[in-house]
């Protein structure tokens, strides 16, 4: 109910109210920083302490070639050390064996080999080594510490030399290398191996899902042409909630209490926005409104979804493999999703031929469905879904197209990640029918900004219209009588 965000009172005397301008801040890929101003110094101290570990890396190996030569020696030892291992270790009985068991054994032969050739190395270097011969055997090699560090949201390899990360929503070089263009293959090799794909000159691109979710994909020569590229969503085990973004600012309280009755009153919304924008951390948290009574089924194309309902079947999509058989698209599971008495239909992201069936699905019965689409505003949300359908194949008429459109989507909230890094909600805009071959279209709440801190950061605030919503009276008929006065606009 409303009562769970309440609106901040107004000053009785001393003119009109101000709502807080924001600086910076927002979602990052399903991760909020930087709340407003207030909040701001908690937050900010927070996230300023991972962020300045790796730039110090760099900084303290710059004054000689020592760290460079040192870490080239590591890695010629590591090299012939891997061999070693490969060649001692019972690769058999590896899935087998436990974390302390494996450990103990590549220490052992690691020390032997050491011992062997006479190299001395400091107890920290063999530390070191041992960690990276492990994260070799059983994790994904270089990439292994990556994965495990949760400032980082996004890791993308340009060839074997050269590794990005996005901490914070900034993109950062990293000092992470592989040995060579084999090395990396055989690391993407080992990804896509352990789910049954192939990757190689003739199927030379890959998508995959980690054990732990993230998600993989991948391009190898000769598509890729300067060595193998390699990006990775990484998969977020902190589930997010319409208080949390709130707090960290990702949008107001009245955006939140809207929102609580669009969804509760099963309208129909598509979150719109571009890549890592946060659309699956929104979905993720207005699909807590939906009643555990309902069920639910989800379609993905790599599961990424986090719904904490009772009811929930999911579904994911699937590639053909390597003979060029066995592909189950979006469209497949959702055509087979309306035979399966579902209350609610949530696409991870419509991006093709199945946005027909999602806009049926809407329109016969299925109220409260929800997805994600890739558009820059609104608008352009409009035009993408208009465009998807006319590249399904299907001849209809662009009237009879905004018509259909028009009819089952009911509420269209647009991410944004902004040049600073920062990932807000911009825009709620309510579709409330055809005027006559165009549909017509009112925003609600947007986000406005206001101008730019010296650190960088963007100031902004988020306000009201002053439209009244189109499903005010729907609200109230479901118990969700919200007040006028989080329509109105609040002045400077």
């Amino acid at each position: 109910m409303f009562s769970r965000y309440k609106k901040p009172e107004r000053p009785q005397a001393g003119g009109a109210p101000k709502r807080s301008a924001a600086t910076g801040g927002g979602l990052e890929d399903g991760i909020l920083s930087a709340p407003p101003p207030k909040k701001a110094p908690a937050p900010k101290a927070k996230a300023a302490e991972p962020a300045k570990a790796p730039a110090a890396a760099p900084a303290s190996a710059a004054p000689s070639d020592k760290e460079r030569k040192r870490k080239e020696r590591l890695s010629e030892i590591k090299t012939e050390l891997h061999k070693e291992l490969l060649d001692n270790l019972n690769l058999g009985a590896l899935e087998s064996a436990t974390e302390k068991d494996l450990r103990s054994e590549i220490t052992d032969i690691s020390s032997e080999f050491l011992t062997n050739r006479d190299v001395v190395l400091t107890r920290e270097e063999r530390l070191f080594l041992n960690q990276e011969l492990y994260d070799e055997v059983k994790g994904l090699g270089p990439l292994e510490p990556l994965l495990q560090d949760e400032s980082v949201n996004d890791i993308l390899v340009n060839g074997p030399q050269q590794v990005f990360v996005e901490r914070a929503g900034k993109l950062e070089l990293t000092d992470v290398t592989f040995k060579d263009e084999r090395h990396l293959l055989r690391i993407i090799d080992k990804i896509v191996s352990a789910v049954g794909r192939r990757v190689d000159e003739q199927n030379p691109h890959v998508d995959a899902r980690l054990t732990d979710g993230s998600r993989f994909n991948a391009m190898v020569p000769p598509i890729a042409v300067d060595g193998s590229l390699v990006s990775i969503r990484k998969f977020k085990k902190d589930k997010l909630g319409i208080n949390e973004l709130v707090s960290f600012g990702a949008f107001s309280e009245e955006m939140a209490a809207y929102l609580q009755a669009a969804v509760a009153t099963r309208l129909n919304v598509i979150v719109s926005g571009g890549t890592g924008s946060g659309k699956t951390t929104t979905l993720n948290a207005l699909s807590s409104f939906i009643d555990d009574a309902e069920r639910i089924l989800t379609i993905e194309d790599t599961a990424e979804l986090q719904l904490q309902q009772t009811h929930v079947g999911r579904m994911e999509s699937r590639p053909a493999n390597v003979e060029g058989k066995g592909a189950v698209s979006q469209r497949d599971c959702l055509k087979n999703a309306l035979r399966m008495r579902p209350d609610r239909i949530i696409v991870g992201e419509t991006r093709g031929e199945e946005v027909i069936d999602m806009l049926q699905a809407m329109n016969t019965g299925h109220d409260g469905s929800m997805t994600t689409i890739h558009a820059n505003s609104a608008r352009d949300g409009i035009s993408r879904l208009e465009n998807m359908v006319a590249m399904a194949g299907i001849e209809m008429p662009l009237k009879a197209i905004r018509s259909q459109i028009a009819s089952a989507v009911n509420l269209l909230v647009q991410a944004s990640r902004l040049q600073d890094g920062s990932r807000r909600m911009v825009s709620i805009t309510e579709i409330t029918g055809m005027e006559g071959e165009v549909i017509s279209m009112q925003e609600v709440f947007r986000y406005e900004r206001l101008g730019l801190a010296p650190d960088g950061k963007i100031i902004g605030r988020f306000n009201a219209t002053g439209v009244r919503s189109h499903y005010a009276e729907r609200f109230r008929q479901w118990g969700y009588d919200l007040p006028a006065s989080i329509y109105e606009p609040w002045s400077d």
